[in-house]
């Protein structure tokens, strides 16, 4: 999900990572209290001191963001479910769970552990403000938890807001499949709520930009056109799940497969297999055996002026098991490891006999058969089609 994001450290064996885009919101909010909260709420002290507070307030913030994700990342745990680790980003922060819940009440106690957490510390600071103000005369220090205190409470209140993403959506979900039995309809209605939701912050987003408040505004679509999109994937990704639940790789492969020998030149592949049949992703073969694959960005990695001298043999990449799947694992465990390893194409093979090749886009043409299915029949086509109805490139 955040291919560029760095690791931070561990905390209590979960590993806290950094998307750069968190260091945009970081200094837009240090700017603001800098130059806006803080000199209105504390006139008396020098601007130093509020470029203090304000650094001060943004690094416990994020601090709180990370305890609230925590919460969630060590409930998600308990439930016996994996944790990827908890990344911050520009909209906040995120636990990666490596699975979803497996019961309705998992679901309800992970999604709660957040807010519940916020509020604690919305708690904690609120005590610190009255401490410090027995102590601060100029209301410096009383002002950083005083804002700290807000701000975690308004992050409770809005994340308890029933709409997927947020963590009140997946307990309307919770409690919509505890009531009903059924995932998928849950994932719909309260991701349908995430898209009422996204789509009123970008209209409240456009009245504020037009009555002069750009930067407010500008935000507030910001989040709605996240919020919209996450909602739609997360319907989107759970379909896919029970979709692919009984499918395997060897029912949903393409069988539809160009090969190439590792004699090849670079130019013969480019020309002969590549342009010609209009596929990229390219199986190597030889006397039957598969050897590997070569695909379009493996050869141009070979300057052009060498093609006609440099064969496949000296350039492919050999099978193995980062991009081979085997026909009976199921298309579920491959979207998984797809996800995992930013691949989308894979060979498909019995020991060293090819038997077909897949993609993402096989899956997704997959889905769109069957969904489509599902609407011709009235919900009756939403489990499978049959084994033999495979997508051809």
């Amino acid at each position: 999900m955040f291919a560029r994001s760095f690791k931070l450290m561990t905390l209590l064996g979960f590993d806290i990572k950094i998307d750069p885009s968190w260091f945009l919101i970081a200094a837009l909010i240090t700017w603001s209290l800098a130059t806006g909260y803080f000199p209105f709420v504390v006139p008396e002290v020098t601007q130093v001191a509020h470029i203090v507070m304000a650094l001060t307030a943004m690094v416990l913030f994020f601090g709180s963001l990370i305890l609230h994700e925590l919460a969630h990342a060590i409930v998600a745990q308990r439930f016996g479910m994996k944790i990827k680790g908890i990344t911050l980003f520009l909209f906040g922060g995120v636990a990666e769970l490596g699975d979803e819940p497996e019961t309705a009440e998992a679901e309800l106690w992970v999604a709660l552990a957040g807010p519940a957490m916020s509020i604690a510390l919305a708690g904690l600071f609120w005590v610190m403000d009255s401490i410090a103000l027995q102590f601060d005369q100029q209301g410096a220090v009383s002002s950083v938890f005083s804002y700290l205190a807000l701000i975690n409470l308004i992050l409770a209140l809005f994340n308890l807001l029933p709409a997927i993403p947020l963590d009140g959506g997946r307990v309307l979900r919770a409690l919509l499949w505890k009531r009903h039995g059924n995932l998928l309809e849950a994932t719909r209605i309260a991701s349908m709520s995430g898209t009422f939701l996204a789509w009123a912050l970008i209209g409240f987003g456009v009245f504020w930009v037009i009555r002069g408040a750009s930067i407010g505004g500008i935000w507030q679509i910001l989040i709605g056109v996240f919020l919209l999109g996450a909602a739609k994937n997360a319907y989107r990704q759970q379909l896919m799940a029970e979709t692919m639940t009984h499918q395997t790789v060897g029912d949903l492969m393409s069988l539809t497969v160009v090969t190439t020998t590792p004699e090849k030149t670079l130019t013969e592949l480019v020309h002969d297999t590549i342009l010609k049949h209009r596929f990229s992703f390219v199986p190597v073969v030889e006397a039957e055996r598969l050897l590997g694959y070569i695909d379009l960005d493996t050869a141009i990695q070979t300057q052009q002026d060498d093609w006609p001298k440099t064969r496949v043999g000296d350039v492919y990449i050999a099978s193995d098991d980062t991009n081979t799947a085997r026909p009976n694992m199921t298309a579920d465990d491959l979207i998984n490891h797809m996800a995992g390893s930013k691949r989308r194409k894979y060979l498909v093979s019995d020991g060293e006999r090819l038997l077909g090749v897949i993609s993402m886009s096989d899956l997704i043409n997959y889905l769109a058969l069957t969904r489509k299915v599902a609407d011709l029949t009235g919900g009756e086509g939403q489990k499978s089609l049959p084994a033999g109805a495979r997508s051809v490139r």
